[in-house]
Parts: structure tokens; sequence; C-alpha cells
């Protein structure tokens, strides 16, 4: 047996991304819901001078893969904010939640200053 042969690497992953998936869809509007054992994320428009917002996109994952994608936002913002200053969400400091947002850091252990 040859042992200077190259052992394959374990947990790597290859993607591929196709070009018509690579364009994206836009989206400023997404409908969270869930059961027991899964999410669904639909991604949609709501454009100005059209009657309804379509939807373009749903995503469904379970639980845990869904607290890992907040996780993952989570950790990508914060490190936007660092670099590009905190992302404003408008109407000021007398409107929380405004829009229908919120702050994470209000929750529990998913990030903030919040030690409880």
């Amino acid at each position: 047996m040859d042992n200077n042969k190259e052992k394959p690497q374990q947990n790597q992953l290859t993607i591929e991304l196709k070009p018509e998936i690579a364009r994206g869809i836009y989206s400023n509007l997404a409908i969270i819901s869930h059961s027991h054992s899964e999410f669904i994320i639909d991604f949609a428009s709501n454009l100005p001078g059209f009657p309804k917002a379509e939807i373009g996109s749903r995503i469904i994952m379970t639980p845990e893969h869904a607290k890992r994608l907040m996780n993952a936002l989570f950790d990508n913002i914060s490190k936007y904010e660092a670099q590009f200053g905190l992302i404003d969400l408008g109407g000021g400091a007398n409107q929380k939640n405004a829009g229908g947002t919120f702050d994470l850091g209000t929750f529990g252990p998913f990030g903030g200053n919040n030690k409880s």
C-alpha cells in the first residue's frame, strides 16, 4: 500500500451557480411562516404602482437550518456595519420597530450585548 498518495479531503463541498440563478431575484419583502418541522420564507417584491406583491422565490428549511441562517445573517450584518456604519431602518428614535423590523440584539443569545 502506498502511503504517499493524497487522501481526498473530507467535508469539501462543491457548489455550482447556474447563470439563471446568478442573476438573482430582487426582494424587499420577506414573509416567514413555520410549522413544527419547517420554516417557509417567501421572498417578494412590493413595488410602487403595482397592486400586489409578487413572490419571486420560496425557501423551505428545517428549524435548525433557519436558526443557522439567522446566525449567519446576524454575523454578516455585524461585519457590514463595522465596515460601512449602522444600517438605518428609518422612522427615527420615536418609531421603534418601524416597517416591521426589529433589533436582533434584543433577542437572547443571538447577538448584541444582551447578557441576561
